[in-house]
């Protein structure tokens, strides 16, 4: 997929860099394959999931220990709420692009519509944490759909069915202004947050 392409170029920085990212998968239609969800929502934290939401169980999980001993219930509970908002959206923006592409519902090929924003952030010298980088982008079947671009303060649409979404969400400044206040704040608080945690799990280890 397209996603893991840009996630392995981040990986080659040779600085210490640490990522945290979500990804959210949405399909056109239910499959009858174990494992495999209509939607699903996943956070990782350096190539480690983290987190997990999927639409027949819909409550949002913890992978790690950690994560489960560190966060209180009513991250959970909030999580789950949030994840479910986005299972919604998905099923709705979904159904609106095959209308968009002309693919018919009765069509028998499943369309995939994928989320994945996070941020990175740079290890100084001296041990705090800098923002480096963040994304925010669409994909459908496979291919690039939508990008935000923070310099600019703009979406990028890279195909002609994306452009109707780019012209409606640029007129909506607010929506550009908390992408990009996310990306470089509230993302890097939780990503320091789970290291910190991951941190402490690992100390434990080492003293026990």
């Amino acid at each position: 997929m397209i996603f893991l392409t840009l996630f392995c170029a981040f990986a080659t920085v040779k600085s210490e860099i640490h990522d945290l990212h979500y990804v959210c998968t949405a399909l056109s239609k239910p499959i009858s394959q174990p494992g495999v969800y209509q939607f699903t929502a996943m956070g990782i934290l350096n190539d480690r999931p983290i987190d997990i939401y999927n639409s027949e169980e819909k409550v949002k999980k913890p992978l790690q220990k950690w994560m489960e001993e560190q966060n209180e219930k009513d991250y959970w509970e909030k999580g789950t709420q949030s994840r479910r908002s986005k299972e919604q959206w998905f099923d709705v923006n979904i159904k609106i692009l095959m209308e968009r592409m002309h693919q018919n519902k009765s069509d028998p090929d499943v369309h995939i519509l994928q989320w994945m924003h996070g941020c990175q952030v740079e290890k100084t010298t001296d041990g705090k944490l800098k923002f480096h980088n963040g994304f925010d982008q669409y994909g459908y079947d496979g291919e690039d759909f939508l990008a935000f671009d923070s310099k600019n303060m703009a979406w990028v649409a890279p195909v002609l069915a994306a452009e109707s979404t780019k012209k409606k969400w640029d007129n909506v400044p607010i929506l550009s202004q908390y992408t990009k206040g996310y990306l470089q704040t509230d993302c890097v608080h939780w990503l320091e947050k789970f290291l910190k945690y991951q941190e402490l799990d690992f100390q434990k280890l080492l003293s026990s």
